[in-house]
Formats: structure tokens, C-alpha cells, sequence
């Protein structure tokens, strides 16, 4: 009875070391608190550049909203390593807890049994216990019991001694946990420091836009000018795709026809009479759309939308203004119709994805470039310059032109995606 206890203290033992071990996620926390905080300097790099080359303007405000969302995302993560430490911390101190109790209660159970036999220490105990045996049976049994008692007082030591060391790795590995959590505690403390100089650093930009609130807003306006030609642009050019594929639509179902007249002219009386079913030889009804008719452009449409979310940027740079509605300091509103990405004046603008160019307009002094992916069309506007022309074929980061200069000094690109004659989100479409 006394071996099975002391064996389930053993099995106790080992289960409460198992949550000597690091929190699960420390890793992937830290981690990604090294790529945040990789992404911070480098918009730092990137507001430091606009700095030396034009004056306070939106797309510094929009960095700095990015270093803000982007601090807070690294604060979130601190906090959440400050809460694994923490439950780690409890937990090991319970479990420290009721080792001392096993503890206690081994060293208890050994005392016993060193009592017990040192109240029947001497041989003649030892004899008389073995002969008063009933028979000879008993007698070895009762042999083999003093043996499994004798192995069963050294076990008890071995246990103490085993308790022992774990108790006193694991009092060393809390220890460590709380020094861990003292420094990350500290690194909290720096970070939200570094959150509220970025605060301040914003409220100064803020300020300063709201004193060239009339010059944002003339600036504004003329965008707005330019997205309404562009629209215009688009609308057109949608119209003259679709009027271009409803032709060809109306050609091929011409050609159908005819060729359907003369095979009936062609199939004597006799076969006309039949009721044998012909198996149909025509194409794959075209989808929904008719700028998607042929084999080749439902090609194109499925894989361009199988590729929502990780389309590539079609320039490096920053977000200066989101797609949809948008307030600027002193209450300017502006809605965007695309997304407006901040970039070095002159960077490379690449296609999106496999397409056809269908246009290359000049928007005022700038050029813009229109790609069709089967029923979606990518429009790339504020170049510097274009390098293709209508009726190219375009694969997927194939540069297309330059990034031209916007209104503040500054290089700029406006990507739109349209479905059909819709806006939609380039955003939700590009990779994250």
C-alpha cells in the first residue's frame, strides 16, 4: 500500500514538471514584434525622405498614422507576452505549492518507516519474524517482504531526493520568468514612451495642415477634377470594350448560324426525319459578362480572381490616401476612387497582373495606363511616363511606366481596379 502511494506521488511529480516549460507563443510573439518593429523604421526611413524633399503634407500625416497603428500593434504584442509571463507565473508558483506538499508528506512516510525499523533493528527480531512462520511458504514470503520493505525505504530516499532537485529547478525556473517579465516590462514602458512622442509628432503635423488648410483644399479640389476626367476616361473606354465584344459576340453567333443552315441544307431528307439526339460540338457558354467570351478570357478572369489578396503593389511605396471616403485635417473631405500610393518620383509601376493594355491617355500632364484581366480592368494614373501602348500584352510586373509627381512635390501613383463599370476596393485585392 505505502509502494503505491509513494508511486503516485512520482507520477505527480512528473506531471507538474511538464509546466516548467515557456509559454507556447513567446516565439511567435517575439517574432512578430521584430517584424513591427522592423516595419516602423523603415517608415521612419521613408517620413525622413519626404521630409528632406517636400513640405508637411497628407502623406506624412499618412506615415505617421502608420507608425502610430503600427507602435500599437507592437504595445498589443508586449502586453500580450506580459499576460502569458503572468499565467505562467501563477501557475508555477502553484505547482511549486504542492511540490513542498509531496515533498512534506515523502519526508513524512520516510520518518515512519525509519522508526518502524529502528524499533526492530536487531537480528533476533529479524529470526523471530522468518521462524514463526506457519510453514515453509510463509517463511519465504516473509523474506521477500523484508527485502521489498528494505528496497522500499531506499526508494522513499530516492523520491526525496528526485522531489528535491525538481522543486528547487523549478524555484529557479520562476526566477527566471519574473526576471524575464521585469524586462519586458521595462521594453512596455519604453515603447508606449516612443507612442507618445509619435502622438505629439502628429498633432504637430496636424497643426500644420490646418494652417495651409486652403492650399489642402484647392489641392483637393483639383484631384477631385482629375479623378472626374479619369472617370471619364474609364467610362469610355469600358463603353468601347464592351461595344468591341458584344461585335465579336454577335460575329461569332453569326458564323454559328450560318454554318448551322448549311449542315441542315447539307443532311439528306431522311436524316432530318430521325429523332436521333446530335451531340452539340459548340463552345462553353460564355459567363455572364460579355467582355468574357472566349476560352482565353475566362482563363484570365478565374485566375485574376483567384488571386485576390496577394496581387502584388504596383509600386513600392505608402498609402498617402485609402479607397472611399477620406478627412483630412480641417474637415477636408475627399473620396477616393482607387488607392493613392506615395513613392519615390520616377519608381518603376508595374502591372498587377497578365492583361492587355486597352488605353494610355494623358490625364491633364500625367499619363495613365488601362489593363483588362477578363471582366476587371487595373488603371494606373499619375505616371510620369508610359512604356507600352494600347493592345500590348502585359505580364505580371512588367513596368508600364513612372511614377509622376503630385501637387506637393512628392511621387505618386493612383492604382483603381474596376469590376465591369464598377469601383471596387484595390485594397481587399492587393497583398497585405
Amino acid at each position: 500500500m505505502l509502494k503505491k502511494i509513494a508511486t503516485s506521488f512520482i507520477f505527480l511529480l512528473i506531471a507538474l514538471s511538464a509546466f516548467s516549460q515557456e509559454p507556447a507563443d513567446k516565439d511567435a510573439l517575439q517574432k512578430q514584434r521584430e517584424q513591427l518593429k522592423k516595419e516602423i523604421t523603415e517608415t521612419e526611413k521613408i517620413l525622413e525622405n519626404t521630409r528632406k524633399t517636400a513640405k508637411v503634407n497628407i502623406g506624412q500625416l499618412s506615415l505617421i498614422n502608420k507608425k502610430l497603428n503600427l507602435q500599437g500593434k507592437v504595445i498589443d504584442n508586449i502586453n500580450g507576452e506580459i499576460r502569458s509571463l503572468s499565467d505562467n507565473i501563477y501557475l508555477s508558483q502553484l505547482h511549486i505549492n504542492k511540490m513542498r506538499r509531496v515533498l512534506d508528506t515523502l519526508k513524512q512516510e520516510y520518518a515512519k518507516s525509519m522508526v518502524y525499523a529502528y524499533k526492530n533493528r536487531s537480528n533476533y527480531d529479524f529470526l523471530n519474524f522468518i521462524f514463526s512462520a506457519n510453514n515453509f511458504n510463509d517463511a519465504i514470503k516473509r523474506i521477500a517482504y523484508l527485502k521489498s520493505y528494505r528496497s522500499y525505504r531506499e526508494m522513499q530516499a530516492d523520491n526525496i531526493i528526485t522531489t528535491q532537485a525538481m522543486l528547487e529547478n523549478r524555484i529557479e525556473v520562476l526566477s527566471g520568468t519574473k526576471k524575464k517579465k521585469n524586462i519586458v516590462l521595462k521594453e512596455h514602458d519604453n515603447e508606449l514612451t516612443q507612442l507618445e512622442k509619435q502622438k505629439l509628432e502628429k498633432a504637430a503635423i496636424v497643426d500644420k495642415l490646418k494652417s495651409r488648410q486652403k492650399e489642402l483644399s484647392a489641392q483637393v479640389n483639383a484631384k477631385r477634377k482629375q479623378d472626374a476626367k479619369l472617370k471619364n476616361a474609364i467610362t469610355a473606354m469600358i463603353k468601347r470594350e464592351i461595344a468591341i465584344a458584344k461585335a465579336e459576340a454577335a460575329k461569332k453567333e453569326k458564323a454559328r448560324l450560318a454554318e448551322t443552315n448549311n449542315n441542315k441544307e447539307a443532311t439528306p431528307e431522311a436524316e432530318k426525319n430521325t429523332t436521333t439526339p446530335r451531340i452539340s460540338t459548340s463552345p462553353i457558354p460564355p459567363s455572364n459578362s460579355v467582355l468574357v467570351s472566349s476560352e482565353a478570357d475566362r482563363a484570365l478572369n478565374a485566375s485574376f480572381e483567384s488571386n485576390k489578396g496577394i496581387l502584388p503593389w504596383p509600386v513600392n511605396g505608402f498609402v498617402i490616401s485609402h479607397f472611399g471616403p477620406n478627412q483630412f485635417p480641417g474637415g477636408i473631405d475627399y473620396n477616393n476612387p482607387g488607392v493613392s500610393i506615395g513613392s519615390k518620383i520616377g519608381e518603376p509601376v508595374k502591372a498587377v497582373f497578365d492583361g492587355e493594355v486597352t488605353l494610355v491617355s494623358y490625364i491633364e500632364d500625367k499619363q495613365a495606363v488601362f489593363i483588362k484581366h477578363g471582366k476587371y480592368f487595373t488603371v494606373y494614373s499619375n505616371l510620369g511616363s508610359a512604356s507600352v501602348q494600347r493592345g500590348d500584352k502585359v505580364k505580371t510586373g512588367q513596368v508600364i511606366g513612372k511614377a509622376g509627381i503630385n501637387d506637393e512635390g512628392q511621387g505618386q501613383v493612383d492604382f483603381i481596379l474596376m469590376k465591369e463599370s464598377d469601383n471596387v476596393n484595390p485594397e481587399s485585392w492587393l497583398k497585405h
